[in-house]
């Protein structure tokens, strides 16, 4: 029996070929992963290390060395962002990227099904027709209604978010109950009723002629079903595609598994790329055991690991690695270690509030700080556990007068003043079609000033708001003309049609609030993780049911969370969640590691996170960075465990000594003389009278009249 290859880095000096020397410019491991030979290759990737650009240069490697033509290769993900992406890269590597044969197809799993059930409907199923159902809230209230139920708008809600989870596994209505039972799932309502309602559901999309409503898994379902079904239709499709590519394999579902297997029949020739650590959507169905279980299904798979970290800082990667590193179970098996390739940034500041409000108004300040030094407000994030959070933070960022956006609210697209300033646009298309570079610009911005684009930002929160929607289309007109010199106006259009199909929006110039599962995928260079209590992260319902499991995928989200950032990172909490209310909350466990280890920085409060209960001394905060300090240890060195130390190692060896000589003249234990951490704070204070001897905890009168010649003639001897 083969096991995994785990081959060393491929030696490319002087390869010959078109991608010879981009592959040089790679790092070891992604080498290892581009040039892997054909057949199953499982790239374990961290957050950070370049996966997208890896797996692009692998599909582009095996095309330019004829190991598969363009147009077999097919590349899926779960995002149209994330397949945008793809596309892109594989066309700036002279690769086609989902434009058509012959290029990849770099779509997401939904959109290659639909491609694939438009062909081959007709010759699998005759000719009833089907027709996409892209809203299913209607039909999922009807049917409840059909089981005598009056659900309000949450409930329908959850009825089918229910659904969503029931396909996604493969559930029918049939086997819903027992496979709720099975997983310890929690249901809306009883399960019987969920049944009922799943199966009234799926009645009503088929009409008195036979004609059938496909909701987003049935095109799934399906077209896996066509495949599995029909050995000549199978045939075509896989004498057209020959090799397979899924991107973020720990969030394959168990019905998507079932589409790529009747992709894949009995052949091998498939990569992908994820990390188990980074699964955040159990509750759609998502599960890692099909990344985990590879290399059980294909023994002589070829195992790549990327460890190294371009995204962040050392100091988020060294917290990102001990929040996970206390992972349990199997999945946990599976970490990796990341190792940051980025030069030095600030530590993580880490900071408590008496209430939300207090604590939204402290990271308010905080951006408005890093804004001042230049941080771009859409390089900006602040991150939450549910969207319900987010209305604390939009007031204060209002009050603030800082721009922001609020991801998972109305799309780009859809926004009214972005349809009215594409209609303008098309208004002018047919006299001005043709005009491009300065004029261009000049078109676009005159086509949205009567919408209300101003030169300066307007006042008042929905002034703002479409100012900053037009303003961005702008910018992204901008962008546009400098990658492509010579684009027009119909060619602009056109580029804004896909975008919009491909739900791909340009960048608003606002901090983004977003909650932690909807920023999967993303990064920033500033990230506020907020709410960091018991009870939020992890979330009541994962401590609820006593399983450890839940826990583990709330502290993979916090993880996802601190990865996003790429080199500020702050992480708050709040005792109360209204303020003067009662202080009852406690900060997320996930934490307690922080402090357990100094190298990853300990949570600090930040002195101005609270109201004042009256005058703090000195000593009681850090003189390097001005954070509170706790243990009895930093205020002796009046510095935090982890800033940087002003220490003398040879006046610590003198006191050491002095101290043992001291102890064996006196007969008594040498610690009553003077503490480790007061010689510690002797040697970095380096005292030079009295009065400053005194002011070093530990050190009384007392001891000062006693020790206190001795321990200045030390310090001028070896100052």
């Amino acid at each position: 029996m083969r096991g995994p290859r785990f081959f060393p880095a491929p030696d490319l000096s002087g390869r010959a070929g078109i991608l010879g020397a981009v592959i040089e410019a790679l790092d070891p491991e992604q080498q290892e992963a581009v040039v892997a030979p054909r057949g199953p290759v499982c790239v374990l990737a961290g957050a950070g290390t370049g996966k997208t650009r890896t797996i692009t240069h692998r599909i582009a490697h095996q095309v330019s060395t004829g190991h598969v033509a363009a147009g077999q290769v097919l590349a899926v993900t779960f995002t149209s962002r994330a397949a945008g992406e793809m596309r892109a890269r594989l066309r700036s590597l002279n690769i086609g990227g989902g434009d058509g044969a012959p290029g990849v197809q770099a779509v997401t799993f939904h959109a290659a099904a639909m491609r694939q059930l438009r062909y081959f409907w007709p010759r699998a199923i005759g000719d009833t027709r089907w027709e996409l159902l892209d809203n299913k809230f209607p039909i999922v209230g009807r049917a409840a209604r059909d089981c005598d139920l009056r659900p309000e708008t949450d409930t329908v809600r959850d009825l089918l978010s229910e659904i969503d989870w029931a396909k996604a596994s493969l559930v029918t209505p049939e086997t819903y109950a027992k496979a709720v039972e099975d997983a310890d799932r929690t249901a809306p309502m009883a399960p019987g009723t969920v049944a009922d309602v799943y199966a009234a559901y799926e009645r009503r999309k088929t009409d008195a002629e036979g004609n059938r409503l496909l909701d987003f898994d049935d095109l799934i379902l399906v077209t896996a079903a066509i495949l599995e079904d029909n050995p000549v239709v199978a045939e075509e499709f896989r004498d057209r595609y020959r090799s397979f590519v899924v991107d973020e394999y720990q969030d394959v579902t168990p019905l998507q598994q079932q589409l790529l297997n009747a992709w894949l029949g009995e052949r091998d020739d498939l990569t992908v790329v994820g990390d188990a650590n980074q699964t955040i959507y159990s509750f759609t169905g998502a599960t890692p055991n099909y990344l985990l279980d590879f290399t059980r299904r294909f023994e002589d798979a070829t195992i790549v690991r990327l460890q190294r970290d371009y995204r962040s800082t050392p100091q988020v990667v060294a917290l990102a690695n001990k929040v996970i590193g206390e992972a349990k179970g199997r999945v946990a098996g599976t970490r990796l270690e990341l190792v940051g390739q980025r030069g030095d940034g600030p530590a993580p500041i880490y900071a408590e509030a008496d209430d939300e409000p207090a604590e939204a108004k402290l990271v308010a300040t905080r951006i408005r700080e890093l804004m001042a030094k230049g941080v771009p407000a859409s390089e900006i994030a602040i991150l939450y556990r549910i969207n319900a959070q987010s209305a604390v933070h939009e007031a204060a960022l209002t009050e603030a007068g800082i721009p922001y956006q609020v991801r998972g609210g109305s799309a780009f697209f859809e926004r009214p003043e972005i349809g009215q300033a594409v209609r303008a646009l098309m208004s002018r298309a047919g006299q001005f079609g043709g005009v491009s570079g300065d004029e261009l610009l000049s078109l676009v911005s005159g086509a949205l000033e009567g919408l209300g684009l101003t030169k300066e930002p307007p006042d008042g929160a929905r002034a703002l708001e479409r100012w900053q929607a037009l303003n961005a289309l702008v910018e992204l007109t901008a962008d546009l003309a400098r990658e492509r010199p010579g684009l027009t106006l119909a060619e602009l259009l056109g580029e804004l049609r896909a975008r919009a199909e491909a739900k791909h929006p340009p960048t608003m110039q606002g901090v983004t609030l977003s909650s932690l599962h909807a920023a999967k995928g993303l990064e920033w260079d500033a990230v506020f993780l907020v709410g960091l209590t018991e009870g939020s992260v992890p979330i009541a319902q994962a401590i609820a049911k006593g399983d450890p499991e839940p826990i583990e995928e709330e502290r993979r989200l916090l993880y996802v969370g601190v990865t996003r950032a790429r080199e500020h990172l702050h992480l708050s909490w709040a005792l109360a969640r209204n303020e003067g209310g009662r202080k009852t909350r406690k900060r997320t466990r996930f934490l307690d590691v922080v402090s357990a280890h100094a190298d990853a920085g300990r949570p600090r409060t930040l002195v101005d996170s609270g109201p004042s209960k009256g005058k703090r001394r000195s000593s009681d905060v850090c003189r390097v960075c001005g954070s509170i300090l706790d243990t009895r240890e930093e205020k002796l060195l009046s510095r935090c465990e982890d800033c940087p130390s002003d220490l003398n190692d040879e006046l610590l060896k003198a006191l050491k000594v002095w101290r043992t000589s001291q102890a064996s003249d006196q007969q008594i234990p040498p610690y009553t003389i003077f503490s480790n951490a007061t010689l510690f704070a002797i040697a970095e204070h380096q005292p030079r009278s009295r009065a400053q001897l005194v002011r070093i905890n530990g050190i009384g009168a007392t001891k000062a009249d006693k020790y206190g010649d001795e321990v200045l003639a030390l310090v001028s001897e070896h100052g």
